[in-house]
């Protein structure tokens, strides 16, 4: 009998926990770190930017050698950003959803960038007791299907030249 008390409370205690979580306003509030996080990229805004980060955050970045710490990315962007350059992506469409804990979210946006054009960021974020930070930030660049072959050899033939040039020294 104790044991049947105890899933019974254990299975109220979950059903009611489960239904505190507002997707919707978890939605608006990662919405609201994302956006923040782009709006400190443009506004060079270094502080900002990386305090919605997690401590072992990981960047991504769209060049192959681009896998940052948090620790490695601030020490190639504050340089920059000290100097009032930022860089602006503005996302165009954004896609949210969480883990069954309710307690990490997976995103993929739709970016603009005017020297890219149109960008892909993705990743992971994790509710903290400071809100909603970064653990995982992914930047790609949208490649259309129609010239994927053209540039892909582009992109081969400039890793044999690299690997080339490396292999002199």
């Amino acid at each position: 009998m104790k044991v049947l008390i105890l899933i019974f409370t254990l299975l109220i205690t979950t059903s009611c926990l489960a239904t505190d979580f507002d997707a919707k306003q978890e939605r608006e509030a990662i919405t609201n770190t994302l956006t923040s996080f782009h709006l400190a990229a443009t506004k060079a805004e270094g502080e900002k930017y990386f305090s919605l980060l997690t401590d072992d955050a990981i960047f991504l970045g769209t060049d192959a050698s681009e896998r940052w710490s948090k620790t490695e990315f601030k020490a190639f962007a504050l340089p920059y950003f000290s100097q009032g350059k930022g860089w602006e992506y503005v996302a165009q469409e954004r896609n949210i959803s969480f883990t069954p804990a309710n307690n990490i979210a997976f995103f993929d946006e739709l970016l603009f960038n005017k020297n890219y054009g149109l960008c892909r960021g993705s990743g992971v974020l994790v509710k903290t007791a400071q809100g909603w930070k970064i653990s995982q930030y992914n930047l790609a660049v949208m490649l259309p299907n129609a010239i994927a072959k053209d540039i892909s050899k582009q992109i081969q033939a400039y890793q044999i030249k690299v690997n080339k040039s490396n292999e002199s020294k």
